[in-house]
């Protein structure tokens, strides 16, 4: 990784400046700027196709971008890997929680970053220790896992989602980007995702809700940046927009209009 001196003394954790990528001719993102803040959801609506799976590879290093700047912290960086991003403190949680479903909790929780005890080179697993502090950063994000030692694959989608927050949470995260966290879960399990996203933001940590759902969006969001076909088509800050603005903003407002018509035309049948 790279950087690059800002001397605008920003306090934005995460910024994207004019930032396209193309593959050959194909321009997945163009011109797209959104800056994220520590202690604030911010929002990233759009649907299939719209270029959100791309914007999440370059904020969490798998691309690097086309053209434009990745500002970290007020420093532009060049990642060359998700490793470096993630040891920058931005984490990515995709929708497949990158979790082992006959492994424990505990275990999921700590994997890769394995604690150990003992001298060189008779070290081992600290067991104990693992389960203890696992137990432990659940509860503090308002978990109660019943035994550590259960399956994660036998947790709600739900409770996965939120072991997967956790986890990021407790390794220095200093940025949590959520890759559709809701999108394959029902309305109760939505509903826990969505309170333990609102626990990260307040222990400081900047968050990125990447979703197509834009009630969801609306009950944590404090900013929203709409994106449809590789280009970002409006902002809004809470406070200045309703549920009904965004789901029709998102919707694409006259495109929504034409359909409600099409649809009442077939009814009346």
């Amino acid at each position: 990784m790279t950087t690059q001196g800002n001397e605008s003394g920003t306090t934005t954790a995460l910024e994207l400046k004019h930032v396209s990528k193309f593959f050959g001719s194909v321009i997945a993102l163009q011109d797209i700027s959104l800056s994220v803040e520590p202690g604030m959801v911010t929002c990233v609506l759009g649907d299939n196709g719209a270029g959100k799976s791309t914007l999440i590879k370059i904020l969490s290093g798998v691309y690097s971008p086309s053209e434009g700047e990745v500002l970290l912290n007020g420093e532009a960086v060049t990642f060359t890997s998700p490793r470096e991003a993630l040891d920058s403190g931005i984490a990515t949680v995709y929708q497949d929680l990158a979790t082992i479903p006959l492994m424990s909790v505990w275990r999921n929780f700590f994997l890769g970053n394995e604690p150990l005890k003992g001298i060189p080179p008779f070290r081992y697993l600290d067991r104990t220790y693992a389960k203890e502090v696992c137990r432990t950063e659940l509860l503090d994000m308002g978990i109660d896992i019943r035994d550590p030692e259960q399956p994660v694959g036998t947790l709600s989608g739900g409770e996965r989602q939120a072991v997967a927050i956790a986890r990021a949470v407790h390794f220095g995260a200093n940025v949590l980007i959520l890759d559709e966290p809701t999108s394959a879960l029902g309305v109760k399990a939505s509903g826990v995702v969505l309170k333990y996203v609102l626990q990260a933001r307040d222990r400081g940590v900047a968050v990125v809700f990447i979703t197509h759902n834009p009630h969801h969006a609306f009950l944590v969001g404090d900013r929203f940046y709409l994106l449809n076909r590789g280009q970002m088509m409006e902002t809004f800050e809470r406070g200045a927009v309703t549920r009904e603005q965004l789901v029709q903003a998102m919707a694409g407002g006259a495109e929504l209009e034409v359909l409600e018509h099409e649809l009442e035309s077939i009814t009346r049948q």
